[in-house]
């Protein structure tokens, strides 16, 4: 047996130098600034360079795609083991108490921005080929780093790079948890949005603006309403203050030119998994239907609170489903607007697993009287088998380096793995450690960049060398 940790351990500081200058470049999206030669900024240029030149200066084929991806390659077959990863970062935001761009080394930590999110993985991923590479085995499939530059944004890197490059036989992206994961949930984002122009009940109460939540896959933690009251408010914000104490919720209430704007604070959540949060939208919807309001005010918010309020698996949407691999069907409403003058749009994001038939929910949600749907995109679900080689592969490799149960996992989040045909989410965080992603302060464990690059060695030589 290779003893892959000593291979690690013999380059370990030049592995720490390379990541540090990695972590250097502030691979930013950068539009703004954009050239032909960096569509997507000079950063994140840069930093494709910089791995472009330190493959080619170790002896590997490089080759720039576009300059929106690239990729490393080496070995011989005609058969290609992908390792999909990516040079962007999201921005640094404030608060951290290191050099976001330092690339500082304490407490067993190494800071940055893109530590664990993907540049530490990276590079681990990177000495892993590097010391299979050096060990001169024989090969039977060539080995290609696929370097993806906008996987924080659109995933344009990878849409224009299998366009015009092979797809992989088999790959893992270095981009998640530990062991495996095997299976993600697909993606829909869309609209559903009221058709206006009802005719009024009587009542001279109206919303006249509503807002809540930026983003699809998000929970939203804030909303506010803009309501005009025909009446005595006082009635009103007390039965507000009744409606958040019973709900365990921060809410707050004011007249503003002569209109009542009422405020929810919410808790945020990835919308993977709305439960985790509370929907401040949701429940200041709920609260609006106890006002007598006028008919289109009160049809939205009524089947809003109906159909979403403490539903997030589609159930009385009538597109619920569960399955054995990825479990729930779960719904989250991102973005709630409302207008007196444009009426209501509900932007939701539904997580659905590996077989659902999502032409039939299409269907339903094209049915629903009074609302439309606009805006609908779609990811499909990515599964690998349990059984495929790749899989039991790398389930018997971390066994084998960790001592612990490979456990296959699924998730509702996507990662880079499913822009493969054939492939899988594979560390670099391991079980039991804190997800800092994105977060200030962000770091990975020395310890933990160490393991994963000998799980990495270890993977590609039984994925890619002849026995």
């Amino acid at each position: 047996m290779m003893n892959w940790t000593q291979e690690v351990e013999k380059r370990k500081d030049e592995l720490l130098k390379d990541l540090q200058n990695f972590l250097q470049i502030k691979s930013v999206l950068d539009e703004e600034n954009a050239t032909d030669d960096a569509p997507l900024g000079k950063g994140v240029k840069e930093a494709l360079d910089y791995l472009l030149m330190l493959g080619e200066k170790d002896g590997f084929t490089p080759k720039n795609v576009g300059n929106l991806a690239g990729h490393l390659e080496f070995g011989e077959g005609d058969e290609l083991l992908g390792i999909l990863c990516h040079v962007d970062v999201v921005p640094e935001g404030d608060g951290w108490s290191e050099d976001p761009y330092g690339g500082e080394i304490k407490d067993g930590k190494i800071f940055a921005r893109g530590a664990i999110d993907d540049k530490g993985p990276t590079m681990a991923a990177y000495y892993a080929m590097k010391i299979v590479k050096e060990l001169k085995p024989d090969f039977n499939k060539r080995i290609r780093m696929i370097i993806g530059t906008d996987e924080e944004s659109d995933w344009r890197c990878v849409d224009h790079y299998f366009k015009n490059e092979e797809m992989p036989s088999m790959g893992f992206a270095p981009d998640a948890d530990f062991p495996i994961i095997y299976a993600e949930k697909g993606i829909a984002d869309y609209d559903l949005v009221e058709q206006t122009g009802r005719e009024g009940n009587g009542s001279r109460n109206h919303v006249i603006s509503f807002e809540s939540g930026r983003r699809y896959n998000m929970v939203p933690d804030f909303a506010k309403a803009v309501v005009h009251l025909d009446e005595d408010h006082t009635k009103w914000v007390q039965q507000f203050e009744i409606f958040m104490k019973n709900d365990g919720l921060k809410g707050s209430y004011y007249i503003e030119n002569g209109e009542v704007i009422f405020e929810v604070e919410g808790v945020s959540a990835h919308g993977m998994e709305p439960d985790n949060g509370k929907n401040a939208g949701l429940y200041l919807a709920a609260f609006l239907t106890e006002l007598p309001l006028d008919t289109q005010a009160e049809t939205f918010f009524a089947f809003t609170k109906e159909t979403f309020f403490k539903d997030s698996r589609g159930v009385k949407l009538g597109v619920s489903h569960r399955d054995e691999i990825t479990g729930d069907l779960t719904i989250n409403v991102g973005k709630l607007r409302y207008s007196h003058e444009e009426g209501g749009r509900l932007g939701l994001n539904m997580r659905y697993g590996v077989d659902y038939d999502m032409e039939k929910a299409k269907e339903t949600l094209q049915s629903i009287e009074s609302f439309t749907v606009e805006n609908f995109t779609d990811s499909k679900p990515h599964h690998v088998s349990s059984d495929d080689e790749l899989v039991q592969t790398l389930k018997k490799v971390y066994e084998e380096q960790t001592g612990e149960r490979g456990e296959l996992i699924t998730i509702g989040g996507g990662t880079y793995a499913r822009s493969l045909e054939a492939g899988v989410a594979f560390g670099p965080l391991f079980p039991g450690r804190e997800d800092i992603a994105h977060q200030k302060d962000e770091y990975m464990y020395i310890e933990d960049l160490l393991k994963a690059t000998a799980i990495y060695a270890q993977a590609i030589y039984e994925l890619a060398c002849k026995s």
